[in-house]
């Protein structure tokens, strides 16, 4: 019997170590917190590995972390000493790796390994909420430099049949990334941009919301919501891999730090 594939995901993930900080948050991040603990608990049996596309790994080709046991890389400033000391000591999935490696070559899609690179807070934060005892192997995966969202929804393609094999597909960005405009000058923008992702994700038609994903730059105050769309393009894998796929919104909230709208999706599943 064929296996039900899982859901592919997009997640907002949250700002540096805040799993780690969540006295000093003030409550800020419990409905994401919420959002992310019962991702598992959406899935049912638990996968083989997580793989991760983190808005904060770009590379010349896509490159897939090797390492059996990833160090931490702390790629944020301005927060307390301790956050500079945490761990998340998940194990890697070099053999998982293969497979990637393997499914983007027979892709005509061009691929790298790195057998050096650790953990960023865009997987270690979310992943220390969804799976706190860090048993749960995970890699990277990066981006394209060029942020191309057709390459990106490209490589979401070649990498579905994963979700057939226990793999579990997580984009993990921002759906309103934009460190200059927070608060309430973020309210319109972001509630602008969030409405267009909803209708377009929300879309009938599967080829019609790739297109526009394709085409995002058009969407409504796009480049205030996205001045540099990093945080964006792990939507486009997560799409990608689930093409035909319903999306469902499964976290939402308007007045994020004070006035933003977010949200994350899962696509299939449900």
């Amino acid at each position: 019997m064929t296996p039900t594939p899982l859901p592919t995901y997009f997640i907002s993930h949250g700002g540096g170590p805040w799993p780690w900080m969540k006295h000093e948050m003030s409550g800020q991040y419990d409905r994401l917190e919420a959002a992310l603990r019962d991702m598992p608990h959406q899935l049912g049996a638990a996968p083989r590995a997580v793989l991760m596309l983190s808005a904060h790994w770009e590379e010349r080709d896509f490159t897939v972390m090797t390492h059996p046991s990833p160090p931490m890389i702390y790629d944020y400033g301005g927060f307390p000493d301790y956050t500079y000391r945490i761990r998340y000591p998940a194990p890697g999935a070099p053999q998982v790796a293969q497979r990637v490696v393997a499914l983007l070559e027979a892709a005509g899609i061009g691929v790298a390994v790195d057998a050096q690179r650790g953990f960023d807070h865009g997987l270690y934060a979310p992943m220390a909420v969804m799976y706190p005892g860090a048993d749960m192997p995970v890699l990277q995966l990066s981006l394209r430099r060029g942020l191309d969202p057709r390459e990106h929804l490209a490589l979401g393609r070649a990498l579905a049949p994963l979700r057939g094999e226990g793999i579990l597909i997580v984009g993990s960005g921002l759906s309103f990334h934009n460190l200059g405009m927070f608060g309430p000058a973020a309210k319109g923008p972001s509630a602008a941009f969030d409405d267009w992702l909803q209708r377009t994700l929300a879309a009938d038609d599967p080829n019609a919301r790739t297109a526009a994903l394709a085409d995002w730059e058009r969407a409504p105050a796009a480049r205030q919501a996205h001045p540099r769309e990093e945080h964006l393009l792990p939507l486009m894998v997560a799409v990608g891999a689930a093409e035909q796929d319903v999306a469902t919104r499964v976290y939402h909230e308007q007045d994020f730090f004070g006035g933003i709208s977010v949200s994350s999706y899962r696509f299939g599943g449900g």
